[in-house]
């Protein structure tokens, strides 16, 4: 579940990552831009919670193994997409069958580890998405400069074709197969729910305005060539990587779920502050801390929806959170391309660094607040 989510987030990010290159290629905005990141946010909202439901009841088995064939076809096809209407509909099918990827992966935990390790599972088999996002710069970058960025996509699909004969053989395990559905899922008139979306989708918005933003800001505001970026941009999800296995430990190890959120709300509010800071290195290392909290929203969200809700219906309620946090982005990210256009940086960050606030004070209003 770690190296698929891996694979997820490097065919997402592949387009971030290359976005001063496509944009200019293809011609497009970045307001156009901020749509084509839409389209894959709402094909991803929806399948998530659908792919949940569907794991849950076929198992992560054959549910994977569907998932991971289209994602990895869609990847193939940004190959042949040109202008706005071909990347946002090679995008739309990509998001759809990477919604199985954390309804997989929470699937996976809850009938493989006992109770006291879930955090800690959810650790590793979330932190996949921000080692692909790690990792991507790393690799995808020497591609493209030899082969283009169209040949960054065929290697998408290639990573994709080697994780499906793997997993062929992995997913034999018995506890693997295992299908299981009892209890009522959860109800969407129960607050608890809603709880659990507001801090999951806002608290961890952040995440997604620095991945799908890092390159388009550092390359407008140093002057920095792909190239350049390339050789960095592995640096901000990197603390996304960490903080996964952090707040796991800290999550599995120590109660208090308000003092926790309440601290990683006001963690969140540096990232407000990034375009009035002229250096590089700085910069960069403000958008590690941003990542590095965000995975505490995450950890935090999954463990207190896991602890009041049945095991059985993990699918559809890592489903609900990726689903929800996606929905925000795709509302939102048009609106930031476009004050991106304007260079009104100040304000674009500004809003990115609000949400966290919102999404821990709807929380505290809506959970039940057991420690």
């Amino acid at each position: 579940m770690m190296m698929v989510s891996t694979i997820s987030y490097i065919d997402r990010n592949t387009l971030a990552l290359l976005a001063p290159t496509i944009l200019r290629d293809a011609h497009l905005s970045n307001e156009q831009y901020g749509f084509i990141i839409s389209a894959f946010s709402i094909a991803y909202m929806l399948g998530n919670p659908l792919w949940g439901m569907i794991l849950d009841r076929i198992g992560v088995r054959t549910g994977m193994t569907a998932a991971v064939s289209l994602w990895t076809l869609a990847s193939v096809a940004h190959v042949f997409a040109f202008g706005l209407r071909g990347f946002a509909t090679a995008r739309a099918v990509l998001g759809f069958g990477e919604g199985a990827t954390f309804p997989g992966s929470l699937r996976t935990v809850v009938q493989t580890l006992r109770p006291e390790q879930r955090s800690r599972g959810i650790a590793v088999a979330y932190s996949g998405g921000s080692l692909g996002a790690v990792i991507t710069p790393l690799i995808v970058t020497p591609i493209a400069v030899l082969w283009g960025w169209r040949g960054a996509f065929w290697a998408t699909g290639a990573f994709g074709t080697a994780w499906l004969l793997l997993w062929a053989l992995l997913s034999r395990r018995i506890d693997v197969k295992r299908v299981a559905i009892q209890g009522d899922a959860p109800k969407f008139s129960d607050p608890r729910v809603w709880a659990f979306i507001a801090a999951y989708a806002m608290g961890a918005f952040p995440s997604g305005f620095v991945l799908y933003q890092a390159s388009i800001y550092l390359t407008a505001a140093f002057s920095k060539s792909q190239v350049e970026i390339g050789k960095v941009l592995w640096i901000p999800p990197l603390g996304w990587e960490i903080g996964y296995f952090f707040w796991g430990w800290v999550t599995d190890r120590f109660s208090g779920e308000r003092r926790r959120f309440l601290l990683l709300m006001l963690l969140s509010l540096p990232l407000a502050l990034i375009p009035h800071v002229h250096s590089y290195n700085l910069t960069l290392a403000m958008m590690f801390f941003a990542m590095f909290i965000t995975s505490g929203f995450i950890i935090g969200a999954v463990a207190y929806a896991t602890h009041h809700f049945s095991s059985d219906h993990a699918g559809f309620i890592a489903g609900l959170g990726a689903g929800s946090w996606s929905l925000v982005i795709a509302l939102v990210m048009p609106g930031v391309g476009r004050l991106f256009d304007l260079h009104r940086y100040d304000i674009a960050f500004a809003i990115a660094a609000l949400f966290p606030i919102a999404g821990c004070a709807a929380w505290m209003i809506m959970s039940d607040g057991v420690e």
